[in-house]
């Protein structure tokens, strides 16, 4: 909880309250311990606290559970025994403004993001290419990027693919080999990211990140991100994470150190973060989170054992809670060990001990004092959550959804000229020949036919005047002929038929045999062509 007196509660201890100092929440935190220890309710009472100080907040809910920090919570007998332990007469339960996401836009607000938001190491990652397929694939994207092609979706990753595929002898003197089966591997991959359903993440509009700092009434917005079925596919869940911090230290301002932060970003099962990740994603992972905190982000850790986390990152983080740990094992043993000795020792009891004894809600609590450094660490119960501890139901969460602000905003997807449409459409083009007209300029093979057609009309029409012509001189000709020939000697040609009608005769005939004949000509051109 949150007040004026105890800033940001969150655990009593003997010597009183143990609060997180507002400046220095930026400065990261670990919430570590056993599965059933306690760190959900952890996680619930520290995130509404930031809300009530006004913070808005990002968490992914494995089970549902977080899903109740949208309801004000109710006094329970086991809360009301612990009331004087923690100096508290009449808790105000309430509720948090919140926000559903979900990537497969199924129990919340869709979250999308374009391939080239995604960028190819990430995408990489995610794929799980090897070193000489993600050297293409960055290829694809330089290339995309010199000819301006905006890669938003897989559709336009595809056929980049393909585009480079094909016009690999063209860049392998300026970029390098480009395989068939380099490219043939890294699409295979993207079928099966299409299998889990990650086409669903990829296009447009993408996520404002502008969205996850809001608040309402005075209170910071909850984003709750649907994670249960997310989690079925752990590379696309952390990989999903690490974008969305990507692309809040790349989006927001310095600020350096608040008095509070602007965004409190808690990373469930963060060991996934890590595993089988490359060098340079691991070391630009570190990167971000030691710089994030000057755009007045915290980032707070939840998994099981603290060497989960590499030591660059572990030694980054100020503000640590840790619930309970099982030593049955010599690996066990060692991480109690490792756990305990990232603690400031308390002379009042062993910490290695304490860890392995720990009861649930109970934990062993060290925060950032306001110089910066870190406290003694003490013996904890964790304050119960002022919100509904336990999952809310399928009717409320449709209520919260449709009463949001941002309903609508990402429900319908876009499809904008990208890649795919440019490169279509340049593919078609190349396969239609172009036929020169004699001004010089290109005329469509399919716009040349019927002036084709046109001509070859014309043609015949003009033989058939001609044989018309000629047959109606030719027999004009015979009549005048014979008409002089019986002046001179005095005969008379009979004959039965008049002159117009040999010249209609004639004519008629001379048409027919031309119109014939062409027609003719011409069926038999076609067969042999």
């Amino acid at each position: 909880m949150y007040d004026n007196e105890h800033g940001l509660y969150i655990a009593h201890c003997a010597e009183g309250a143990l609060s997180i100092q507002g400046k220095m929440a930026n400065r990261h935190g670990l919430i570590a311990g056993a599965t059933g220890t306690g760190k959900t309710v952890t996680l619930q009472v520290m995130a509404e606290s930031f809300c009530q100080a006004g913070v808005p907040c990002f968490m992914a809910d494995m089970k549902g559970d977080l899903s109740g920090i949208s309801q004000s919570g109710a006094l329970s007998s086991f809360i009301e025994k612990r009331l004087p332990e923690f100096g508290i007469e009449n808790p105000q339960f309430q509720a948090c403004p919140v926000r559903f996401y979900d990537v497969f836009g199924e129990q919340g607000h869709p979250i999308r993001a374009t391939i080239s938001q995604m960028g190819p190491l990430l995408l990489s990652r995610l794929l799980g290419l090897n070193d000489t397929q993600e050297g293409v694939l960055n290829i694809v994207f330089r290339i995309a990027d010199e000819r301006g092609l905006l890669i938003l979706d897989m559709k336009d990753l595809r056929s980049m693919l393909d585009y480079v595929s094909k016009h690999a002898k063209e860049y392998t003197t300026t970029y390098g080999n480009i395989s068939a089966a380099t490219v043939g591997a890294i699409q295979r991959s993207l079928l099966q990211l299409e299998d889990q359903g990650a086409n669903k993440f990829f296009g447009e509009p993408s996520f404002d990140i502008h969205d996850f700092l809001q608040t309402e009434g005075g209170k910071g917005v909850m984003s709750v991100l649907a994670a249960d079925k997310l989690m079925m596919q752990p590379k696309l869940y952390s990989t999903f994470l690490l974008w969305l911090l990507s692309e809040l230290y790349s989006t927001l301002p310095e600020v350096g150190d608040l008095d509070m932060p602007k965004l409190v970003f808690f990373f469930d099962e963060a060991h996934m973060l890590f595993e089988d990740t490359s060098k340079a994603l691991t070391e630009k992972i570190e990167q971000v989170i030691r710089l994030i905190r000057s755009k007045g982000v915290g980032i707070y850790f939840i998994t099981q054992y603290p060497n989960d986390l590499p030591d660059n990152v572990l030694g980054q983080l100020g503000n640590r809670v840790q619930h309970a740990l099982h030593a049955y094992t010599p690996k066990d043993q060692k991480a109690v060990r490792t756990a305990a000795d990232t603690f400031r020792t308390n002379p009042e009891f062993k910490t290695e001990e304490a860890i392995t004894t720990l009861e649930t809600g109970e934990a062993l609590v060290s925060f950032l004092d306001a110089k910066g450094a870190p406290g003694i660490v003490q013996r904890a119960k964790i304050l119960f959550p002022l919100s509904q501890i336990g999952a809310i139901t399928p009717g409320q969460r449709s209520d919260i959804i449709r009463q949001s602000r941002i309903f609508g905003k990402y429900d319908e997807t876009k499809d904008s000229e990208s890649a795919y449409e440019i490169l279509m459409r340049e593919a078609e083009e190349a396969a239609t020949p172009a036929v020169p007209e004699k001004g010089g300029s290109i005329r469509q093979a399919d716009e040349e036919k019927p002036v084709k057609g046109e001509k070859k009309k014309a043609n015949i029409f003009s033989k058939v005047v001609k044989a018309v012509i000629t047959a109606l001189t030719a027999t004009l000709g015979t009549i005048v002929g014979t008409a002089v020939s019986d002046k001179v000697t005095g005969k008379k040609t009979k004959s039965t038929k008049s002159t117009a009608e040999k010249v209609v005769k004639s004519t008629t005939s001379a048409a027919t045999r031309t119109i014939t004949r062409e027609i003719t000509r011409d069926i038999l051109g076609n067969l042999v062509k």
